[in-house]
């Protein structure tokens, strides 16, 4: 048995790209050699910022292929045909042979069994595998035709201890691999991959990620317990800076103590998303005037330390410029400023957008029983804080600067934290705003961009969403259901159209609210999928939805997810199921509901009056409705309906009392898929 593994060296590859390519090549890897039948075992790929590698082991030098008798054409058709057939299996037509079977007489052609070399068919599929791998963004170097996510200089090729001969685009593979050092370039002959990783360690480059993350965090968690700080890291970022270094080193470094007068989130802002440092918290979650950078080099002489404390220094001391002179602006007289900044070309500028929002806070301020004023309030200031040199400078912090300066002037803390959290949330995993006026006021931004883009005409499609429409809709979906909020997003879509008209902007699309209910019910879907909802479950919930209730369509879905597999659930689908089978193969003559005066049995009477009932209790306030007791109420009726089906015979010789109890399974039917489609359901 033998050992594959293949290094990609190149140019610094940004993190993301790395994750994807990573992934990308383990998986292609894999299937390549599944499709060639070789057999393999502990298929892994690294990377670093430089290195791309995947190694597989327990590999044959041998495959065999079975002989076997290959099915081909059916006798009789054109000879091309034939012709073919026998080139793909590489013999000639004369080797042929024919057979008759149970479809008639047919073309075979009879593989010999053989042993091929596996070297052989790796230096023909890794070339494939690489041309295979896709980069979001790529590069191309030179005057070559090859694209990689950054300039690809070597590729170390190993198999069996010995170079995997093939060549890709303009390079051929190599025994050795590429290092860096002091400005050299040194190169060092591999047979192995425990030779490869040993070297690449004497040289302290991690090459596994997963161990590099690790010990990065473990030093982080080291620094907090000896300095008697809170043993917290910033995930993404450890994610991010893992795969900027191969040979970590983890500094630490301090600014001022007076930058901590500043806002918490200008501080993290400056180390974290501008300079990737980590921030250090005390226990009562304040950020402290030390940070941790993790480098590539060592520091013997302190250089990496200092210079990066004096790129820290200046860019608190812009912010503390910023902030000193922003905080004290008037939010309500920086409102006509925002004229001067265009929301997008269609749909005129920001301060339009304000003014939507203000119109639109005293018509959603009725549905959710909130303060009108204060959400008046917090829509017309709400985008203010994006003429400060603040914003300017940190981009990032919009609406969060806005509640530091509406605090700082004397709003009150609800309007304040609503103009802070009016963006949340930022994606599918970040928190949503919880509190009145901050919701109302997140839902009222999302929808109003919604609305102009579909209103012009530029919604997403299937591989660009250039405006994030799906995260503002998933936002907004995820926005209602986690505080539990009926909200007729019908009534407010059309209450946008109308303010957009009154604005003057062209209405390009005439079914903006048809469009947008579709869209928000297949964001759904990804909500739904994320809290790992079965997908049959998901089908039957969206296509039984027809409402704009979307709070209603997330509780059933979680409850008939909850209880598909057990009893109740159970009840519910063979009940359905045994009432659906009989009207598939029944067609009905009339569609207007069976009538009580053909009843002639006490069971069609009591499974009537089931059906009622529950009915009746499906109609109750949303308020009142629990989703729960609904499908109980459903699994219930399977007393009735077994009863039913015990008693009365359906198929009755009498048309009219044939018909009358189809209609009677009709409506029974009818019922259950006003709680979801039990027909999508598996198993129905």
């Amino acid at each position: 048995m033998s050992e594959l593994f293949i290094e990609l060296f190149s140019e610094e590859i940004p993190a993301s790209l790395q994750i994807s390519a990573r992934n990308q090549i383990e998986k292609l890897l894999s299937e390549n050699l599944t499709t060639l039948n070789i057999k393999h075992k502990n298929l892994q790929s690294y990377s670093t910022p430089t290195r791309l590698t995947v190694k597989a082991s327990d590999i044959p030098e041998k495959i065999k292929i079975l002989g076997a008798e290959i099915k081909g054409p059916k006798k009789g058709v054109p000879q091309n045909i034939v012709e073919n057939f026998a080139k793909s299996k590489k013999i000639s037509v004369n080797d042929l042979f024919e057979k008759k079977i149970e479809k008639g007489v047919f073309y075979f052609a009879k593989i010999k069994g053989k042993e091929i070399s596996t070297e052989e068919e790796l230096s023909k599929c890794i070339p494939k595998i690489l041309n295979d791998i896709s980069w979001k963004k790529s590069m191309r170097w030179s005057d070559y035709n090859l694209a990689w996510g950054r300039p690809l200089r070597s590729i170390l090729a190993i198999f069996n201890n010995k170079k995997l001969k093939f060549k890709y685009e303009h390079l051929e593979s190599v025994n050795f691999t590429v290092l860096e050092e002091h400005g050299e370039i040194i190169q060092k002959k591999i047979q192995n991959f425990d030779e490869y990783q040993n070297f690449l360690k004497k040289k302290e480059i991690i090459l596994d990620h997963t161990e590099r993350k690790k010990f990065i965090l473990n030093k982080i968690i080291s620094i907090c317990k000896n300095r008697s700080l809170k043993e917290t890291v910033n995930e993404p970022l450890l994610s991010e800076v893992t795969n900027l270094v191969d040979k970590p080193r983890v500094i630490v470094a301090s600014f001022d103590k007076s930058y901590l007068n500043l806002p918490q989130e200008i501080i993290k802002s400056t180390l974290q998303s501008h300079q990737r440092y980590f921030t250090l918290i005390d226990h009562k979650d304040r950020i402290v005037n030390e940070f941790i950078i993790v480098t590539n080099n060592k520091d013997e002489k302190k250089y990496i330390k200092i210079g990066n404390e004096r790129v820290v220094e200046a860019r608190l001391s812009d912010a503390s410029f910023f902030w000193n002179k922003d905080k004290s602006l008037n939010l309500i007289k920086q409102i006509n400023k925002l004229k001067l900044i265009v929301f997008y070309e269609k749909l005129g500028s920001i301060y339009d957008k304000t003014q939507r929002l203000r119109k639109m806070a005293y018509f959603l301020s009725d549905q959710l029983n909130l303060n009108k004023e204060k959400l008046e309030i917090a829509a017309s200031v709400s985008k203010s804080d994006l003429v400060s040199g603040l914003v300017g400078e940190f981009p990032e912090l919009q609406g969060i600067m806005g509640k530091y300066f509406a605090l700082n002037q004397g709003f009150e803390e609800d309007v304040s934290k609503a103009i802070g959290e009016h963006y949340l949330p930022i994606s599918i995993y970040s928190s949503v705003p919880k509190k009145p006026i901050s919701y109302a006021l997140s839902i009222m931004d999302k929808l109003d961009t919604l609305v102009g883009f579909y209103l012009i005409n530029e919604k997403p499609t299937s591989s660009k969403d250039p405006f994030a429409l799906r995260r503002a809709a998933i936002g907004l979906l995820r926005t209602i259901i986690e505080n539990n909020l009926v909200i007729k997003i019908s009534d407010l879509i059309d209450y946008f159209i109308k303010t957009y008209s009154e604005q003057g902007v062209e209405d390009l699309n005439k079914q903006v609210k048809k469009d947008l209910m579709i869209f928000f019910r297949d964001r759904m879907k990804n909500i739904l999928k994320e809290k790992k909802i079965r997908p049959d479950v998901i089908e039957a919930s969206i296509s039984s939805h027809f409402n704009d209730n979307f709070l209603e369509l997330y509780k059933k879905t979680i409850i008939m997810n909850k209880f598909i597999s057990k009893e109740i659930g159970k009840n519910a689908l063979s009940t359905y199921k045994r009432a659906s089978n009989i009207l598939e193969q029944e067609k009905l003559t009339t569609k207007n509901g069976p009538d009580a005066v053909l009843f002639k049995f006490e069971e069609e009477k009591e499974l009537f009056e089931r059906i009622n009932s529950i009915r009746k209790a499906f109609t109750i306030k949303e308020e009142k409705k629990n989703y729960e007791n609904h499908l109980k109420l459903l699994s219930d009726t399977k007393l009735s309906t077994d009863k039913f089906f015990d008693n009365v015979k359906v198929n009755d010789e009498n048309k009219d009392l044939k018909n009358n109890r189809l209609e009677l399974l009709q409506i029974l039917c009818s019922t259950f898929n006003s709680f979801v489609d039990f027909s999508k359901l598996e198993g129905v």
